[in-house]
């Protein structure tokens, strides 16, 4: 005897919650680099909104065609370059058109007066470099990339502002080698916020930038630690070296169509309009704001 509809469709309902659960219940692997006693890392314990700590960097640090000799780790889970941020971010959202460059973890409004510690290493030689030379190497293998150093800075299990009960971990990684730069963000457990909050990074006049899908919504930033462009659950990587197209050069992508009629693209204005509704959907499951598409052949088929 076959099922109802209603059934049907209330066995699926229920198939879907429970796959919604098994995904929310798996943790991310140990993907942080080494940090705390461990790395011997220079500890970094402030009162809410009040630190700012200057790291003068062993290595020139190159962002997106600006070179940088020193970097601030700010207690709200960014890191900026010329001068120190007390600020969380209020509706401030990635690209802010702004007069600084941010490197955003996760920023939000971050409470330390509890709990948690903010620390951070430099490293020029040793494992750290082995291990950040293997990962680049790997989500980037046309570069042949050698780390000569490495800076991790790591927010251990901080709080919000308000909700000093939360606790909350996550790290950036900046590399350099050569003269290729690169960032890690790594993610553990994340508690829900109901501040302002989002994750990714931002230029001068925004003329590169990227928001990791879903860092801006507060409940659904404990998936951030499920998230990846590279693969690797828990895990986003960039490359910040050059220009806002460079992780995007070379890439070709082909993309097949179902169309009304032929002419729908051939009609003033529709070929702009696919390809921004393209674009919009390519950027939400994780590349750049700053791709750009072109149609270079439209093809007539028949089923």
């Amino acid at each position: 005897m076959g099922l109802s509809p209603v059934l049907h469709y209330l066995l699926v309902f229920i198939s879907v919650l429970s796959l919604s659960r098994v995904t929310e219940a798996q943790t991310a692997p140990v993907i942080f680099y080494p940090f705390g006693s461990v790395a011997e890392d220079a500890v970094n314990i402030a009162t809410e909104d009040e630190n700012s700590t200057l790291i003068d960097l062993w290595s020139p640090f190159m962002f997106f065609g600006r070179t940088y000799n020193r970097t601030y780790v700010n207690s709200n889970g960014h890191l900026t370059f010329n001068k120190p941020s007390s600020q969380f971010i209020v509706n401030n959202f990635f690209p802010n058109n702004g007069s600084e460059d941010i490197i955003a973890p996760l920023w939000t409004d971050i409470d330390v007066d509890i709990h948690g510690i903010i620390s951070y290493q430099q490293y020029s030689s040793g494992s750290v470099l082995t291990q950040a030379t293997q990962d680049i190497n790997q989500y980037f293998p046309d570069l042949s990339f050698t780390a000569n150093w490495v800076l991790v800075a790591t927010w251990d299990r901080v709080a919000y502002f308000y909700h000093t009960s939360t606790e909350t971990s996550f790290q950036v990684v900046l590399i350099s080698g050569s003269d290729l730069s690169f960032i890690l963000m790594n993610y553990g457990d994340i508690a829900v916020t109901y501040n302002w909050v989002q994750a990714g990074y931002d230029t001068i006049n925004s003329t590169a930038y990227f928001k990791i899908p879903g860092s801006d919504i507060g409940s659904l930033i404990p998936n951030l630690k499920n998230s990846t462009n590279v693969n690797v659950p828990g895990r986003w990587a960039f490359r910040v070296d050059g220009g806002p197209d460079q992780n995007i050069k070379g890439n070709i992508l082909g993309v097949q169509m179902r169309l009304t009629s032929f002419s729908d693209l051939r009609e003033s204005g529709n070929i702009e309009t696919v390809l921004e509704k393209l674009q919009q959907e390519l950027v939400k499951y994780g590349l750049p704001n700053s791709i750009k598409l072109n149609l270079r052949r439209v093809q007539k088929t028949y089923p």
